[in-house]
């Protein structure tokens, strides 16, 4: 086994119960081959009986980026009880971002009819996948395995395409939305997420953005709440003038401003859940403005990557064009 495992040559070892109790890797086997040991050995006789692991319910992107610099590659996920619940490589992901993800997918998409007529929005395929699998799939690439999609229009066949997660090796849930519960009042039905921090998310964007460096940035300015925004610049033809009663205090020569809008893309964390009202229509930026009313901290995320809203019929166009050169 460890020779058909190449370069990411560790297996791992559990009982009965699938308790972690210890790795084994060519080197081991090496060592206990010079010790005398032999195929008539029992294999806890070689392993190493204290190897790293993640706790699926309480670790932080600090112990993840130190094993990266470690160059631990292959690491076992364990839930509360020691027993391994996932296998993480490295090879494979960039992350493995202590976040629930919760998708929007409950609207319409009126404004993309005939398509949307009988497939929702988030099933149109961009580049020969839907647009929620692109999305799905990049979060997955920064270790995200724990999902909640928000259904309403057409959610049966969100629910049908993508199902449990059991082909992408993910746990998704789904929740209903009865009602129109505007753009993040339907988080408020969910009661069981796993971790501290939620990423919520449009199901209708296609994005490169780097997650784990969104999340880095949320921990470090210390913030409750973090929205991606998007750049927008305006050129003023004219030299714009600053007054106060009348009296010129300055001027700038044509001028560039640069406003940031809502990309659709927030990190919050969990204990924020109480101040979305249960079961009542309510959008991101109510969330907003209670966060700033509280004296929370919100900050602004710039993105510099790729970002597109695919609301209209050119920009759903535009995508199939873009995404033969983007780099997912």
């Amino acid at each position: 086994m460890l020779d058909i495992l190449s370069s990411d040559a560790i297996l791992f070892v559990v009982d009965d119960s699938d308790t972690l109790i210890g790795s084994l890797t060519d080197g081991d086997v090496r060592r206990g081959l010079m010790k005398g040991l032999g195929t008539s050995n029992l294999v806890d006789e070689i392993i190493q009986s204290k190897p790293r692991f993640i706790d699926k319910n309480n670790y932080s992107i600090e112990q993840i980026i130190e094993y990266r610099k470690e160059s631990f590659k292959v690491i076992p996920v364990t839930d509360s009880d020691h027993r391994v619940v996932n296998v993480i490589n490295f090879s494979h992901i960039k992350s493995y971002l202590p976040v629930d993800a919760v998708i929007m997918a409950g609207g319409r998409g009126t404004r993309l009819k005939p398509l949307t007529d009988k497939v929702p929005k988030p099933l149109l395929k961009i580049g020969g996948k839907p647009i929620m699998e692109h999305n799905i799939d990049r979060l997955i690439k920064f270790g995200v395995d724990d999902f909640w999609v928000t259904v309403h229009y057409r959610g049966d066949q969100i629910e049908e395409y993508f199902g449990k997660g059991d082909n992408k090796q993910v746990n998704i849930e789904y929740v209903w939305e009865n009602k129109p519960m505007g753009t993040i009042g339907a988080v408020s039905l969910i009661d069981n997420f796993v971790h501290e921090y939620l990423l919520v998310t449009n199901s209708d964007l296609l994005t490169n953005m780097d997650y784990e460096d969104f999340f880095l940035n949320f921990i470090e300015n210390g913030a409750d709440m973090a929205v991606a925004t998007i750049p927008y610049s305006v050129d003023v033809p004219y030299a714009v003038m600053e007054t106060s009663n009348n009296h010129v205090i300055s001027f700038k020569e044509k001028p560039t401003y640069t406003y940031y809008s809502n990309a659709g893309i927030y990190l919050i964390k969990k204990e924020l859940l109480n101040m979305i009202p249960k079961d009542l229509f309510y959008n991101s930026t109510d969330l907003m403005q209670e966060v700033l009313e509280k004296g929370l901290k919100l900050i602004s995320y710039p993105l510099r990557t790729y970002w597109l809203d695919i609301g209209k019929h050119e920009d759903y166009n535009k995508a199939n064009l873009d995404i033969n050169h983007l780099e997912f």
